[in-house]
């Protein structure tokens, strides 16, 4: 089998931003029903065992990490108001659904991704979003990245192309380059060339030499590193699956009998019609 695993917190800002950018308007629910409307497409396609993340809030335990690490300030409100309405909409589709609090839905995805890669029955783990810190959770070409908006499937050495360095090294990468989208700097004077060199000849961080990197340094980038790292043993409670501890929760099983009154009203009634015709093939 191969389990697909969602970004739903991107995937509702892409649909957002796309139509704004093409139609110039916010549906009160049109991000809801473009990211309803993919995975619909993706089970016509074949996918039977999905799981989507979604940031319930967009804070997290690293904002008590870090002062400046991103929170919910700043987004527009038409979009913001969409993000209950799509985990509500994903529970009536019959989808799984982690909406996260104390966690980001990029933990999610990595502790789905570890649940999934242990079963001897998956083929395939596709993690779809383009965050550069899920890198982290590819593995070969079994447990994979794809970025739908650049149509790029990443495995192992398409982590190591894009940013030199194995994928369980992009903790330490991006702890040292910084990540501007989770609001944290890296190390002044330490480009992405310079990192990727540095991490291929001595490995993770706490291996650095003391002359590579001062005390002061070497607090701050472990710091970094930790608000990098994914956690694994994040908890996969969905609100209608209750805990994720199998593979086999992830089978799309059809839709609630709430869900067309869900697609009726977010303004897309033909998504119950083409979803009951996806379980019926």
């Amino acid at each position: 089998m191969i389990v697909h695993l969602i970004d739903g917190t991107y995937e509702l800002f892409r649909h957002f931003y796309g139509l704004r950018r093409f139609h110039k308007t916010d549906p009160p629910f049109g991000a809801v029903a473009g990211v309803l409307g993919t995975i619909v497409k993706m089970i016509e396609d074949g996918a039977t065992h999905i799981g989507v993340a979604t940031d319930h809030v967009i804070e997290s335990f690293r904002n008590e990490l870090w002062a400046g690490y991103k929170t919910g300030a700043g987004i527009d409100r038409a979009l913001r108001a969409q993000f209950h309405p799509l985990e509500d909409a994903l529970a009536a589709m019959g989808i799984v659904v982690w909406p996260m609090i104390e966690f980001e839905a990029d933990d999610a995805l990595a502790a789905a991704a570890h649940l999934a890669a242990r079963d001897k029955k998956v083929e395939k783990v596709c993690i779809w979003t383009p965050d550069k810190d899920l890198g982290q959770c590819v593995v070969g070409d079994r447990v994979v990245q794809i970025d739908r908006r650049k149509n790029e499937i990443r495995d192992a050495d398409g982590v190591r192309a894009k940013f030199g360095v194995a994928p369980e090294f992009i903790p330490d990468y991006l702890a040292m380059v910084g990540d501007s989208a989770d609001g944290y700097p890296g190390l002044p004077g330490f480009g992405p060339k310079t990192v990727a060199k540095l991490i291929n000849q001595h490995g993770h961080i706490e291996d650095f030499p003391t002359s590579l990197l001062s005390d002061t340094n070497r607090e701050l980038a472990l710091l970094f590193k930790n608000l990098a790292t994914l956690r694994t043993d994040a908890p996969l409670d969905s609100p209608t699956n209750g805990e994720t501890r199998t593979v086999s929760k992830l089978r799309w099983r059809g839709a609630t009998q709430r869900f067309e009154a869900t697609a009726e009203k977010i303004g897309t009634p033909r998504l119950a019609e083409r979803a009951r015709a996806a379980l019926s093939t």
